[in-house]
């Protein structure tokens, strides 16, 4: 079906800001926003917040790439479910052809194309995360604030997680493109000092193609070796069967949500 007769299938309230501009990078990015059940009438209350990589995949059918992660689903059920901490998601759309530029922290000379990583980290840190506490009712400390994404978004959001240990707490990193400048990723995580304080969700597809899980296992032997424990600071799957699209991200997506924002009993 062409791009311009997918249905809409947005379950939940949303705002969206469209073409939002940044002083660290040429593109403009939308934002949509994912308000968790009860936010307009409960006006004195504050979430956390998901920041996550690939919006356009998170919500809707009619702007994804490939199938929708029904992200606005997951938390929906599992916040009605009380598994999770009802939350504010926000997804920021990729900028397309500058996609590949902003998610990778380094340059590979295999792909001749990389390395504005930074840049895009400071967008996230300096310009949206001031603008999404002004604007929605937020707990803004680093314990009430994730950031997340598939692919080389899962990439790029454990890069900014260990680089932001301090802005960021919870990290989602599903099928992440560790393969991305010789490993560069495992390398980084092999150079801390400690773990800082995070909270990983570490998962990836046992039919995502050669070398995918044993690149997870790397990522996820490196965060081992620095401090993070299984079962507490660190999730880690290999999810059988599962491939690189976003059907398979949102089959887990409830896990991954009731292990980052467990709801407080």
């Amino acid at each position: 079906m062409p791009d311009e007769q997918k249905p809409h299938t947005l379950t939940g309230n949303f705002r969206m800001h469209e073409g939002v501009r940044s002083r660290f990078l040429s593109s403009e990015h939308d934002i949509i926003v994912y308000l968790p059940p009860g936010y307009d009438e409960d006006l004195e209350r504050r979430y956390p917040v998901l920041y996550m990589q690939d919006g356009q995949n998170l919500f809707d059918e009619a702007t994804s790439f490939s199938g929708e992660w029904h992200l606005d689903d997951a938390a929906g059920q599992t916040i009605g479910a009380g598994l999770v901490e009802p939350l504010i998601i926000v997804g920021i759309y990729n900028a397309g052809a500058y996609r590949i530029d902003e998610y990778t922290p380094t340059r590979d000379s295999a792909k001749r194309a990389g390395g504005n990583a930074d840049r895009y980290g400071r967008m996230l840190v300096e310009e949206l995360k001031p603008f999404i506490d002004a604007e929605y009712r937020t707990l803004s400390h680093a314990r009430n604030t994730g950031i997340g994404g598939s692919s080389l978004g899962g990439l790029v959001s454990l890069y900014l997680a260990l680089k932001y240990s301090g802005i960021f707490w919870n990290v989602a990193v599903l099928s992440p493109s560790v393969w991305w400048d010789n490993r560069f990723i495992v390398r980084r995580v092999r150079a801390l000092h400690a773990a800082p304080p995070l909270r990983i969700w570490l998962s990836t597809g046992t039919a995502e193609g050669d070398g995918v899980v044993a690149g997870a296992r790397r990522v996820r032997d490196a965060l081992l070796a620095k401090g993070w424990a299984l079962g507490g600071t660190l999730h880690y799957e290999e999810i059988d069967g599962a491939r690189h699209t976003e059907p398979a991200w949102a089959a887990i997506a409830p896990a991954m949500l009731q292990f980052l924002y467990p709801a407080v009993r």
